[in-house]
């Protein structure tokens, strides 16, 4: 029997809670945000994402909605929410204090400026004159029409384009400058009403059966560390846990519990599929899962892979080899009850999340659709009676910042070429099960306990912020099991504050891994969801809740937190490059480099390419103050191939110069031409054609792609740099150490 093939998309909609709960928890009074995403993302993100989707009725999909967001959501709606940069928004620009234009002119460009910014002239003026004159400059000649334009185009940019026919919307991006407060009130008022048709919007798509709606527990906690934080050693037998081991299973039914409710009250039934909050699950959360009632479960392909002991390789083009592994769903049996699973293609699900927006919109939607076309051809030469199922899970909201028009052209082209296509088949995950129910099972004791991000939990546990976080959590929540008096029904506030403690966000910003410019108030934020435990009880707040978890400042060398897809045009733009792993050159190690004119590296990878760039001291020349020749060696430990030695005259016998090197990528710097060269026998060099691009303008920066190098996904190589003038060698860098590089 022939299929079509069946592709589920989870869209996962998700803010954490950036309400300070001193404001108090009613929603009668005014509520004081920290942070201002969910308006923002809210206007963007969450409603054009299916108002594109309701064009195309042959598509089913699945968006989940975190109850956290749905309800800060509902406060704007209201009226009650107000965060500082919508407080700076909405007052008189002749009233604003010093300290309201600082905050403005450091925060209100938080935003990608190639497709946010740099589209409309008047915010992209301003954005370059702080750029290029700095902040003390705007400070000290910005007038009051030019706060007035920041706070106006701030909010409207964040609008999405599907909106932008809406006449008074419309209006606004024509007139470009000289707005009003009027203006800005009225902006607003547009925010809210986006914002207002959100919940409306997936209710009535659900009800026509072209939508699921599922849901997360409540704060999105992950629910295996409140059970236990000692099951992040099942995948890191060695990692450093908390002092305090926290053990709190009671609170997994509570939060499962308030994300049901919440869920009937808004959609009129009852959810039947759940998103672990970070796709993390493990056997002793299963339990309450079934127990509350949810048919179904999704996770990452890392833990499918953990838990049946198989690691899933894939082709030179990135498909998977195991197929019929991983596109099916499963029946996970436990003495509570059966629950079905479904697990994520991991790579589909980051080529969306973080690659596509730097390609051109149908480029990328041909690219996806081709994969697909690609998995459903391998399931017609492997015919049997259960489908294929590929699931596409992904964050719903963050990846659109850096795609053309926010998705919109990508999302169309996509949707055009889906519904034209008659062996792919869009649904809902609980359509695909009620009509395909799960073939193979397995034993909810074998589950792994681990989550999305390479089936561990090292990103929210193992680092010592992270620790101690957990730490004052566990003293908070003892603090509050020493009171029994305080229930749910007659001390919301102290239990509210604790759900808000769980959520897994915090522990995400803290420590190593991840950064932004709001870790301090995710720290502070932190504090005080745990403040508001104390507070609520009557108790004493602990002295250590008044300072940080960790010191937030800039860090030297780091490892990369992401992907990156820089525009190659040599001037090093900071947005591009924030996500890049970063080495200090100049004066920074030892006496060999302390007079480099090399003063730091930084580097990355995206599904694309590998991207280097090599930041000068000013004033810089290339062939006067530096070797006009910059080599790129590319090192593979333990793989048996071709490697020569480095092409150079009067290298030094000495590691890393020293090793044998499979690829080779000369840059002339006076010229910025390529000569790229592959090893061969007998450590010969073989010219090899190269499409990499080079850029060298205040710095230098280098896309090299991955099909240049030939190599597969999931594959480790390392990199050396080294100056020469007219072939012999100069200096190399970094000192005593490989760049590392893992593709993607």
């Amino acid at each position: 029997m022939s299929h079509p093939l069946y592709v589920a998309f989870i869209w996962h909609q998700h803010q954490p809670l950036y309400k300070s709960p001193d404001s108090g928890i009613s929603l009668s009074s005014s509520q004081h945000y920290r942070l201002p995403w969910v308006r923002l993302h809210g206007t963007k993100d969450y409603l054009d994402l299916v108002l594109i989707l309701e064009r195309y009725p042959k598509l089913h999909q699945t968006v989940n909605l975190v109850p956290s967001l749905m309800l800060q959501i509902e406060d704007y709606i209201a009226g009650t929410a107000f965060d500082p940069y919508l407080t700076a928004s909405l007052t008189p620009v002749e009233q604003l204090t010093q300290q309201q234009r600082e905050f403005i002119i450091q925060h209100f460009f938080d935003a990608n400026h190639h497709t946010l910014i740099d589209p409309h002239p008047r915010y992209a003026q301003l954005y370059q004159q702080k750029q290029e004159k700095g902040q003390s400059w705007c400070l000290a000649n910005w007038q009051l029409p030019d706060y007035s334009d920041l706070l106006a185009w701030h909010n409207l940019a964040w609008i999405d384009p599907l909106f932008w026919d809406d006449p008074e919307i419309a209006a606004w991006l024509k007139q470009g400058r000289n707005f009003t407060l009027s203006d800005r009130q009225r902006i607003y008022s547009k925010q809210r009403e986006i914002l207002s048709r959100i919940i409306p919007q997936h209710r009535k798509m659900q009800a026509a059966g072209q939508l699921e709606v599922t849901t997360t527990p409540y704060t999105h906690p992950i629910l295996p560390l409140l059970a236990d934080t000692n099951s992040g050693r099942v995948a890191v037998p060695n990692m450093t846990l908390p002092n305090s081991r926290f053990r709190w299973s009671e609170d997994i039914p509570r939060h499962l519990r308030k994300a049901w409710e919440l869920y009937r009250e808004r959609f009129g039934q009852e959810p039947r599929g759940l998103w672990p909050s970070e796709q993390s699950v493990s056997p002793e959360i299963l339990p309450y899962i079934i127990k509350q009632g949810f048919q179904w479960i999704c996770s990452d392909e890392a833990v499918l892979g953990w838990t049946l002991k198989h690691f899933f390789h894939r082709d030179g083009a990135g498909n998977v080899q195991e197929p019929e592994l991983l596109y099916r769903p499963y029946h996970l049996e436990t003495p509570a009850g059966d629950l079905a699973i479904v697990f994520r293609d991991h790579r589909l699900s980051d080529l969306i999340g973080f690659t596509y927006g730097a390609m051109p919109p149908k480029q990328a939607a041909a690219d996806l659709v081709g994969h697909l076309q690609a998995i459903a051809k391998k399931q017609r030469e492997c015919p049997s009676e259960q489908p294929w199922l590929v699931t596409i899970a992904l964050d719903g909201e963050n990846c659109w910042e850096f795609y053309q028009q926010d998705g919109k052209p990508f999302l169309e082209a996509l949707y055009q070429s889906l519904s034209n296509e008659p062996h792919l088949k869009l649904v809902t995950v609980s359509e695909f099960l009620q009509q395909f129910p799960p073939t193979a099972t397995i034993p909810g004791g074998q589950l792994h306990s681990g989550s999305w991000v390479d089936g561990s939990f090292t990103t929210w546990i193992g680092d010592p912020a992270k620790n101690r976080a957990w730490d004052y959590l566990t003293q908070a929540r003892i603090t509050l099991a020493n009171h029994p008096e305080a229930t749910e029904e007659n001390n919301p506030a102290a239990w509210e504050a604790l759900y808000a403690a769980e959520g897994s966000d915090w522990f995400w910003w803290f420590g190593e891994g991840h950064s932004s410019n709001q870790d301090a108030i995710f720290d502070q934020l932190f504090r005080e969801h745990l403040f508001g435990i104390y507070k609520a009880l009557n108790e004493p707040v602990p002295p250590y809740l008044r300072q940080a978890v960790e010191v937030h400042e800039a860090r030297a060398d780091h490892r990369p937190e992401g992907f990156i897809h820089p525009v190659i045009d040599g001037k090093g733009d900071e947005q591009d490059w924030d996500k890049a792993g970063r080495i200090e050159i100049g004066g920074a190690r030892g006496t060999m480099h302390n007079s480099s004119v090399i003063q730091r590296l930084w580097y990355g990878v995206d599904h694309l390419n590998f991207y280097l760039r090599v930041d000068f001291k000013s004033g810089v020349a290339p062939g006067k103050d530096l070797p006009p020749e910059l080599n790129l060696l590319w090192f593979y430990p333990n793989q048996t191939m071709h490697n020569s030695p480095v092409p150079l005259a009067d290298v030094p016998d000495a590691a890393p110069v020293n090793y044998l090197f499979h690829h080779h990528l000369e840059i002339n710097l006076l010229t910025q031409s390529l000569q790229f060269r592959e090893a061969g026998d007998n450590y010969q060099w073989h010219p090899r054609f190269s499409r990499a691009q080079v850029g060298l303008n205040t710095c230098l920066e280098v896309a090299v792609p991955w099909a240049d190098l030939q190599v597969p996904p999931d594959y480790p190589l390392r990199l050396i740099l080294v100056t020469s003038d007219e072939g012999r060698f100069c200096n190399y860098l970094p000192e005593n150490t490989l760049i590392p590089i893992e593709v993607p």
